[in-house]
This record gives structure tokens, C-alpha cells and sequence, in this order.
């Protein structure tokens, strides 16, 4: 399909959570097409709909190591995390360049709706289960660094600007 331009911070559409969607029909197969392609291409392990501009709560996560293992999720929660955390270094193509180390749940749970419109509940570990919550973060208007402590998100804030020649 096509590879799609992703939003920059301060974009406020990065803060606007994503309106539900109510049915999969062509069109929104064809957005989470274009969200695959556009994660390929960054390369990343997850998109939400919002990066490209998108305002509609899509996902597509892709941790796989051999890749082409995307799920297509619409309209997904989280049921249950687990109280084991995990720790990664989350990076978002909307701020380029800056990473932080992030403590989410090791394990979580998902309802969402697949590319046919049934409802599907999947458990997600490791990799998986941080990029799914990364998604859902965007789908509410978060990003990453918004976990971080106000010092550390100040911090890496004024880096990006800096490394972006703001």
C-alpha cells in the first residue's frame, strides 16, 4: 500500500485521544495496510493511527523476529496486566532520535476488534506486551515519555529540541 508521514511532536494531534471505531470495512483495512507498510519502513515494532494522522483507535504490532507477523487491532483495551514489571528503551518515530528506559507490565491482556470485525482476547509478553501498551498510550493521547518523572521527561524533551535545531 503506501508508506504514510508521521506526525512530529508537538503535533496536538498527538494529545487528542483517537475516536472508537465502530465496524471494519475496506477502509480501515486499508489504513492498517498503509500503518504496516509506514512501520516497516521506520522500521518499528508497533503503529497507532494517530502517528500518521489518523484520529481513529487502529494499531498494528509487529514484534515478530522474522517480521510479517503484524496484528491489526481496532478499538483495543487492556483486561489485565500482570504486576511483574518490565523495563525497555521506548523510542517514538513522532520524536526522533531520543529513547528512555520505560517500566511497563511484563504480560497483558487485549480485547480488540481483527481485520474480519470479531472480537478477539490475546495475551501479550514481553516485546509484544510493550508495544501493544505503547499503542494504546497514543490511542489516549500519551507518549512514551509521558511515564517518565518530570525531571527525566524535561530532560529528554530539551533533547530532542536541541537535536531537532529547535
Amino acid at each position: 500500500m503506501t508508506v504514510r508521514p508521521i506526525l512530529r511532536w508537538p503535533d496536538r494531534r498527538l494529545r487528542i485521544p483517537a475516536a472508537p471505531v465502530d465496524a471494519i470495512d475496506d477502509a480501515i483495512r486499508a489504513v492498517w495496510s498503509d500503518m504496516i507498510d509506514t512501520m516497516e519502513a521506520m522500521p518499528g515494532v508497533g503503529l497507532a493511527a494517530p502517528q500518521i494522522g489518523v484520529m481513529l483507535r487502529l494499531a498494528v504490532v509487529d514484534a515478530s523476529d522474522t517480521r510479517g507477523q503484524a496484528i491489526r487491532m481496532a478499538n483495543p483495551e487492556i483486561l489485565h496486566a500482570s504486576t511483574q514489571p518490565r523495563t525497555h528503551e521506548e523510542a517514538s518515530p513522532c520524536l526522533p532520535g531520543v529513547s528512555a528506559a520505560i517500566d511497563r507490565p511484563r504480560a497483558v491482556t487485549v480485547r480488540y476488534l481483527d481485520d474480519s470485525g470479531a472480537v478477539r482476547e490475546r495475551d501479550f509478553v514481553h516485546l509484544w506486551a510493550t508495544s501493544v501498551q505503547h499503542q494504546i498510550d497514543h490511542l489516549d493521547g500519551r507518549m512514551f515519555f509521558d511515564r517518565l518523572s518530570r525531571t527525566r521527561r524535561d530532560m529528554l524533551l530539551r533533547r530532542a529540541a536541541k537535536m531537532q535545531g529547535a
